[in-house]
């Protein structure tokens, strides 16, 4: 199973405050751990809101609205794609991760969609289709 595990962002991550060596350091043995287990597949930081964008839909219709995005609370700072065997096993990896910002931070986990939770809905030739994308993407790493 695959999870997705998000970090929260705050006022700090918004105002593009970086992290200390001390939290780099911990984060990237942290990360270090996780490799060696087998688990992370990957993982990234997030630039504030400000340098971003979102785009509403309506129908046909298509807005952008430009950052920074008021509620703080819920953006994300950062993520993880973690390979885990359960919900249990995320949290428990979870649980470890090095305090985000010191302070209060929250983590959300998230369980991936894989072609089988689709359904028959998810046609084979949509599977094939997924598949190619997939091997493209990988031949691009």
């Amino acid at each position: 199973m695959r999870f997705m595990i998000i970090i929260k962002a705050n006022k700090d991550t918004e105002a593009g405050v970086m992290p200390s060596e001390a939290l780099l350091r911990d984060m990237g043995n942290f990360n270090e751990e996780l490799v060696n287990a087998g688990v992370m597949l990957s993982g990234e930081g997030l630039q504030p809101s400000s340098k971003g964008a979102r785009i509403k839909f309506s129908g046909s219709s298509r807005t952008v609205i430009d950052g920074p995005f008021a509620e703080t609370k819920e953006l994300i700072a950062g993520y993880w794609i973690w390979q885990c065997k359960s919900l249990a096993e995320a949290i428990a990896w979870a649980k470890r991760v090095p305090n985000p910002t010191g302070d209060e931070s929250e983590i959300e986990i998230r369980q991936v969609f894989e072609m089988d939770d689709f359904g028959p809905e998810f046609t084979p030739e949509l599977r094939e289709q997924e598949k190619r994308l997939l091997d493209r993407i990988a031949a691009k790493k």
